[in-house]
């Protein structure tokens, strides 16, 4: 049987000081049918609002604390350019009873929020890990007013192009005036994400919760079409590698990219635990970029 290895990260600081390990047992989880846990527990003054990361891992395996330094280049290198600015809180070695490495656990800051990744024995990004509340560890993964209660699909961080503030609209039309706007987004933070076309190129540009800019990133430089679709139209593929890379991710808006006719690419922008990514696709479904808004 598979255990699931559970990281409990502080939110007061995103402090992880003084972990400790034990041993604990739980019901059946929902979504992974698993009864056995670990915990790995950081020291917290209540906890009552701290986030859980959630990794399965094969019997047999085990892991140990490890510092930044010890991490394999190709990882740092991966976190340097898809989290630029983030700050390490810890780390995780995953070992055999021979002590063959199978793999490591990162866990960053990142604009103020935790991030989890699992990368295998050569440095290769695995997935994001699923991050849950205390009080949703065996359950859906979420509940009404919760940290991650976008899950459920019903898009409440979606803003109307209508309503944007009119700093916003100021800032991209004063700047950017061949942008066309596609899409807006409200952040865990309050501040905005604004999907736009300009001059054939995607791009996702962030606002503080006051209208004030915080950067802009290219998502993807396609020639010809960009039209929205619908998440079920997506090749089957993509959602199979959406699915297996961002556990209990939340869909917000899928492009197809167009040219003579013929769909060249997608743009696939979903939410995992409060981050958001765009994720370029090419026509059969292969991943071909992957970018960290906020």
């Amino acid at each position: 049987m598979k255990c699931k290895v559970i990281f409990l990260l502080l939110t007061a600081g995103l402090a992880m000081a003084s972990c400790t390990k034990n041993m604990s047992s739980s019901t059946s989880n929902s979504t992974s049918g698993v009864s056995s846990t670990i915990a790995v527990a950081a020291d917290s003054a209540g906890g009552t609002d701290s986030i859980y990361v959630i990794q399965h891992c094969a019997p047999g395996y085990f892991r140990d604390s490890i510092t930044a330094s010890a991490l394999p280049s190709a990882i740092t290198s991966y976190l340097d350019t898809a989290y630029s600015g983030y700050s390490f809180l810890k780390g995780y070695i995953i070992k055999d009873s021979a002590g063959t490495v199978g793999g490591y656990v990162v866990i960053i800051s990142y604009n103020g929020k935790p991030v989890a990744l699992l990368f295998n024995a050569d440095g290769a990004l695995v997935r994001i890990l699923e991050q849950r509340e205390a009080g949703d560890i065996n359950g859906d993964g979420w509940h009404h007013g919760g940290r991650f209660h976008n899950r459920d699909g019903q898009h409440r961080d979606t803003v109307a192009l209508s309503t944007l503030p009119s700093t916003i609209t100021s800032y991209l039309s004063d700047n950017y005036p061949q942008g066309t706007l596609l899409k807006a987004f409200r952040n865990s933070d309050s501040g905005y994400v604004v999907i736009s076309k300009d001059s054939g190129v995607l791009y996702a540009t962030v606002f503080s919760s006051g209208g004030t800019f915080i950067k802009r990133v290219i998502i993807a430089a396609p020639d010809g079409q960009v039209a929205a679709i619908d998440q079920a139209t997506l090749p089957s593929s993509i959602l199979f590698y959406l699915t297996a890379t961002y556990p209990n991710y939340v869909f917000e808006k899928a492009f197809s990219l167009t040219t003579s006719g013929s769909i060249r690419a997608y743009l696939v922008v979903i939410d995992a635990n409060n981050t958001k990514y765009g994720l370029v696709f090419d026509s059969s479904g292969a991943l071909l970029s992957a970018h960290t808004i906020w």
